[in-house]
């Protein structure tokens, strides 16, 4: 079984989900960027071991932060 959210349950680990296609567009138009521009995680990344991703996904990585509360990130998957 495959899932677009992936949560460890070790602490250190954040909480991983792969964005819908329409979700990616209206992120990348939000920032103004294309997938090019996005920093990178690659598609063996233990992380996402057990997501079905391929290369083109983008994958928002949601931290807890004691100052913050919750940090979200944005990494672009890439096979290489």
């Amino acid at each position: 079984m495959t899932s677009t959210k992936k949560t460890s349950k070790h602490e250190l680990i954040p909480v991983h989900e792969k964005l819908s296609d329409t979700e990616k567009e209206k992120l990348l138009s939000a920032l103004g960027i294309s997938f090019r521009e996005i920093p990178k995680i690659r598609k063996n990344d233990p992380a996402l071991a057990e997501m079905d991703v391929k290369a083109g996904d983008i994958i928002k990585i949601s931290r807890k932060s004691v100052t913050a509360k919750n940090t979200v990130f944005y990494r672009g998957v890439t096979d290489v």
